[in-house]
């Protein structure tokens, strides 16, 4: 076990270096721009298998932490002055609401089982999603609205260093996180709730704790993805949104945390090269179906994820050379 988490180290180290030699190495602004939103995806993704990996909580609402994120930042830049103060009043106030509503939330919903739950977390970010729409003398309805930026983060290179930054100390945040005890009983509720019950723990509690968790780094990824576009409308409060961090997380691996940067890493280029080669070829204008195919295909391979999959691989080998050795020293 502990080999192979040196060789994750070793590989997320790796991979970090050559991130932040990039934009040295490579001026392509389109690619900066599509890595930028990946660490923004990654982070959100996140802060879903928070959830769904180390919970066993599945939600079908988690948009609305990251629209709540969004919109407020969108909303203090706009009708303040757009400067790193107001920026951190926004992530502030963000963090907030993200934290309240996702306690609230967690509090009446949380004491339900599987799809119920999952079904009211749907019902939540309907009414957020509707909210969003009808409140247009704050939100501008579906037509949303453009704001400016600090001047700091104009500079895409710079930009692109602050999501970096800050998916890779929420990665290890996170990662202590789960390590922690209290990860220890949130990865004990997901195996056997009852059970946890049975031996003391106050299961709502923990839950709700993952809920705030979750909802509060959803709330930053909302908040990234609106600086990175310099605009927000309803789309971040839709169904789609919490999909895509689903998918991101089935795809990389559950429960795993690097499964969803890898998932997301995959969607995003995925996102690009299918909307690229659609400019070429008309048959990849339907280019969902093709991205519904390699989900299927990522799904069949990789039934635990990429990450997981790789993981179980790696047991299985260490197994079985521990089975050999023994055959060797008895025989």
């Amino acid at each position: 076990m502990k080999i192979l988490q040196r060789r994750s180290n070793l590989f997320f180290s790796i991979t970090i270096l050559i991130l932040i030699a990039f934009p040295f190495i490579n001026d392509s602004r389109s690619m900066m721009i599509l890595l930028t939103q990946v660490f923004i995806f990654g982070v959100f993704a996140m802060s879903y298998d928070l959830l769904l990996g180390y919970t066993g909580i599945v939600s079908f609402g988690h948009a609305m932490f990251f629209g709540i994120g969004a919109y407020t930042t969108g909303i203090f830049l706009d009708r303040m002055e757009p400067t790193m103060f107001w920026l951190f009043v926004s992530l502030l106030v963000a963090f907030l609401i993200a934290g309240f509503v996702s306690y609230i939330v967690g509090l009446l919903t949380l004491r339900l089982k599987s799809h119920f739950y999952a079904m009211l977390t749907l019902a939540f970010a309907g009414l957020f999603l509707v909210g969003a729409e009808k409140w247009r003398t704050l939100t501008f309805g579906n037509d949303g609205f453009t704001f400016r930026t600090p001047d700091l983060l104009k500079d895409r290179m710079i930009f692109y260093f602050v999501c970096l930054g800050v998916m890779v100390l929420i990665f290890l945040l996170l990662k202590r996180f789960t390590h922690s005890p209290a990860g220890s009983v949130l990865q004990a509720i997901r195996e056997n709730e009852q059970r946890a019950e049975s031996l003391g723990f106050q299961v709502l509690h923990y839950k709700i704790l993952a809920s705030v968790v979750a909802g509060v780094i959803a709330s930053f990824a909302g908040s990234l993805y609106s600086l990175s576009l310099r605009f927000v409308n309803t789309s971040v409060f839709t169904m789609d949104v919490t999909l895509d961090a689903l998918l991101m997380t089935i795809i990389g691996g559950v429960g795993t945390l690097i499964g969803p940067l890898v998932g997301a890493g995959l969607i995003e280029f995925a996102h690009h090269w299918l909307t690229e080669l659609a400019k070429t070829y008309p048959i990849f204008e339907r280019w969902i179906i093709f991205f519904g195919i390699l989900y299927i295909l990522a799904v069949m391979f990789f039934p635990a994820g990429i990450v997981g999959t790789l993981r179980k691989i790696n047991r299985k080998k260490r197994v079985n050379n521990v089975k050999i050795d023994e055959k060797k020293m008895t025989g």
